[in-house]
């Protein structure tokens, strides 16, 4: 057995061991789903930085007109959907939910490279996830609009100084995914309900080609433990997919918030080699059968969340803010607490 298991392995564990050798940035994101009975379908994300981003939570109605904020070629729609979102420096839309339970994921990866607009409308990064959330039902409905290109990516630097590189998740209420990357300025995408887990580097192939690894040796046998982008792949893909099978929501949620605790980077934590790695900031859960997005941040006693039918995204309704980045603690239902608010602008790619 073990002879013809080799040569399959070979080629990953030279990449597994490239990447060990390979410098390691400080962002650290880890998505992942858990598919259960009777369409119980639930996504925890966590966001980790090197700095703290600011995070706010907003709610926005339907019928926002926007455009790609890149310039006079910029792509301009007007929202389909209703969402509540987590920004970013308070200038890019990174994780979220529309009130079709579509749920949209940012996660760095510094291997993007969005190529050039060729005649094509332009966009910044900063609203790629904003615009999959304001115009799409379904994965598969996204997959068919995205993979005509209605729109090439523009990135701008971000506030802090780093190229804004980074590649798409999303998934609905069915359990289906898809990942969008560009890759040597081509977009890649991987669709079906298999693709459950993202983390950052290398690209999304060769994170799939790294489970497989560790799928040959068994979660049970040796996990990897460090805070690396394939390491944490590794263990959130063997315990997303190990769970116990239950269509007990809350248990469900319960069970993804430890997964990605456990792949979550203490706050505080740093080497002397690498005095500016990223810590988990903040983590989310979407409940995509009921519509309800949970935020867990890591410097607050309690987690929050907010309950999609509990919001008015009709219309003309006001765009409405959640103030959790100045360090004002929520706890359980809080869709009560977002208060009337100005949108903020998108970062420009221009």
């Amino acid at each position: 057995m073990l002879s013809k298991t080799l040569p399959r392995l070979i080629p990953v564990a030279v990449l597994a061991g490239a990447l060990l050798l390979a410098p390691q940035l400080t962002p650290a994101c880890t998505r992942c789903v858990y598919l259960g009975p009777k369409d119980t379908v639930v996504v925890g994300r966590s966001m980790d930085w090197a700095v703290d981003p600011e995070t706010n939570l907003f709610c926005f109605p339907r019928g926002m007109k926007r455009d790609g904020a890149a310039g006079p070629n910029s792509i301009k729609w007007t929202s389909r959907y209703g969402s509540v979102i987590c920004n970013f420096y308070n200038a890019a839309t990174v994780d979220g939910m529309n009130e079709k339970g579509l749920v949209a994921n940012t996660l760095y990866l510094v291997e993007s490279n969005y190529g050039k607009p060729e005649g094509k409308p332009v966009m910044s990064i900063s609203l790629w996830a904003q615009y999959v959330l304001d115009n799409y039902a379904t994965v598969d409905e996204a997959v068919e609009s995205l993979r005509k290109e209605p729109f090439r990516i523009i990135a701008p630097v971000m506030p802090d100084g780093r190229p804004a590189q980074g590649h798409l998740s999303i998934s609905d209420p069915s359990g289906d995914s898809a990942i969008f990357e560009y890759i040597d300025g081509e977009l890649v995408i991987h669709h079906g309900r298999e693709y459950q887990v993202m983390t950052n580097s290398p690209s999304y192939d060769q994170q799939l080609a790294l489970d497989a690894y560790w799928q040959q040796i068994g979660g049970s046998v040796m996990l990897p433990g460090t805070n690396r982008a394939a390491d944490r792949f590794a263990r959130a893909s063997f315990y997303i997919t190990s769970m116990k099978p239950t269509d007990d929501l809350d248990r469900a949620i319960a069970s993804v918030f430890s997964v990605i605790r456990s792949v979550s980077v203490p706050i505080g934590y740093t080497t002397p080699d690498k005095p500016n790695i990223a810590n988990t900031i903040w983590r989310t859960v979407f409940d995509q059968k009921r519509r309800v997005m949970f935020f867990d941040s890591a410097t607050s006693p309690s987690v929050l969340w907010v309950s999609l039918d509990k919001l008015d995204f009709s219309e003309g309704a006001p765009v409405r803010m959640l103030d959790v980045a100045s360090g004002k603690t929520y706890a359980g239902e809080s869709a009560a607490e977002f208060q009337k608010a100005e949108p903020f602008e998108f970062l420009p790619a221009e």
